[in-house]
C-alpha cells in the first residue's frame, strides 16, 4: 500500500486492488474493532446529536445563519461565554439569554479566533445539526466555533460543495473582519472540502480570509479510487469530476502555491483507519510539503475513523489539545 497514489512513478497503489479490496478500503466502518460496523455508525450519529443538543442548550449561539441563497447554505455559530472588555465594540461578559436577544451585528466587531468545521459523510450524509462535537471544549477556551452545512448528494454536486465551503469561509471573514484567525477543520469528506479551500482563488470572493491553520482529519484527497466504489452511486462522479476536485492532483499537476506558507496544516489519521486512508493522508502531507506548505502528519493512537471526531467532545483528548495549542499559541 506504499505506492504512489497520484503523480508518482509506476501504477497508482489503489489500481492494484481488486474491486472487493477497493470497496473494503473505502468503507471506514469495516475497520472499526471496538464494535460492529452498523453500531459504530449509530454511535457516531448519536454522540453528534447529543453534543449538538448540549452546545445549543449551554452556549450562546446564532443558529441557521445563511451564508448564501441556497436552502442548504446555513451555518451555526457558537460563541465563548466571555469576551474581553478591551475588544472592539466593548463586548464584555454576557449571559446566554441576553446574548441571544442581541442583534447579530454586535458580534461582527468581536475579535475572536474562529474554528470552522465541515462534517463528513462521503458528501452524501451528515448534517451540521449533528456535528457540534467540539463546541463546548473550544468555546470554554475562548474560541468561536462555526459548524457549516452544505448541499450533500444527490442534491449537491462536488463542484457545488467545494464552492459552498469556500463561500462559507469568505462569509465568516466578511462578517467578522476583526477575527483573530480562521481555523478550518474537516473530517473525512469534510477534510477533502477543507483541503480544497487551500487551493481557492479568493479574487472572485472579494476577500482574502485570515486563515491561520488547517486540521484535516481522516480525509480523502485523491477522489479517483472512489469512482469505482459503491460510495459513488449518489455522487455520480466521472473520472474528470474526481480529478478536478482532487486536491492531491492540484498540488502535483497544477503545482498550486500556498497563499501563506506559514499557515500550518495538520493532516491527521486514526490508527484504525484503513491502509488506504493512511496512504492518502501521508501522500497529501508530503505533497503539501513539496509545494511549500508548512504541513505535518499525525497518526492518532487507539482511535478509528469515528472516534477521532467523537473524542473532540473531551477537553483532554489528544486532537482537542492539538487544536487548542495551535490556536491559543498565537495569542
Amino acid at each position: 500500500m506504499d505506492g504512489a497514489g497520484v503523480g508518482g512513478g509506476g501504477e497508482a497503489a489503489w489500481r492494484k486492488l481488486s474491486a472487493e479490496e477497493l470497496e473494503n478500503q473505502y468503507a471506514p466502518s469495516r475497520w472499526v474493532i471496538r464494535m460492529g460496523a452498523e453500531e459504530a455508525l449509530r454511535t457516531y450519529k448519536q454522540i453528534g446529536i447529543e453534543a449538538t443538543r448540549k452546545a445549543r442548550d449551554t452556549c450562546r449561539s446564532q443558529l441557521h445563519v445563511p451564508y448564501g441563497d441556497g436552502d442548504g447554505e446555513k451555518m451555526d455559530i457558537y460563541f465563548p461565554d466571555q469576551a474581553s472588555e478591551g475588544e472592539p465594540g466593548g463586548l464584555a461578559v454576557l449571559s446566554r439569554q441576553r446574548c441571544l436577544a442581541l442583534p447579530c451585528t454586535l458580534f461582527c466587531v468581536t475579535a475572536l479566533p474562529f474554528f470552522m468545521f465541515f462534517h463528513g459523510g462521503y458528501w452524501q450524509s451528515g448534517s451540521k445539526d449533528e456535528s457540534a462535537f467540539m463546541v463546548n471544549p473550544l468555546t470554554a477556551q475562548g474560541v468561536a466555533v462555526v459548524i457549516v452545512a452544505y448541499d450533500i448528494a444527490p442534491k449537491g454536486t462536488l463542484d457545488q460543495m467545494v464552492d459552498q465551503v469556500a463561500r462559507s469561509v469568505a462569509f465568516v471573514e466578511k462578517r467578522y473582519p476583526s477575527n483573530k484567525g480562521i481555523y478550518l477543520c474537516g473530517h473525512s469528506a469534510g477534510a477533502h472540502l477543507a483541503a480544497m479551500v487551500l487551493l481557492t482563488n479568493w479574487t472572485k470572493h472579494g476577500v482574502t480570509p485570515n486563515l491561520r491553520g488547517f486540521f484535516l482529519v481522516s480525509g480523502v484527497y485523491d477522489l479517483q479510487p472512489l469512482v469505482f466504489t459503491s460510495q459513488n452511486a449518489p455522487l455520480l462522479m466521472t473520472l474528470e469530476d474526481a480529478q478536478r476536485n482532487s486536491p492531491q492532483r492540484h498540488l502535483e499537476v497544477a503545482r498550486t502555491q500556498p497563499v501563506d506558507p506559514a499557515c500550518p496544516v495538520l493532516v491527521a489519521v486514526g490508527q484504525h483507519d484503513s491502509p488506504e486512508f493512511h496512504r492518502q493522508s501521508r501522500e497529501f502531507q508530503q505533497a503539501l510539503c513539496r509545494g511549500g506548505w508548512r504541513a505535518s502528519f499525525e497518526e492518532l493512537r487507539d482511535v478509528d475513523h469515528f472516534e477521532i471526531i467523537e473524542n473532540l467532545t473531551q477537553k483532554d483528548d489528544a486532537l482537542t489539545q492539538i487544536i487548542l495549542k495551535t490556536i491559543l499559541q498565537e495569542f
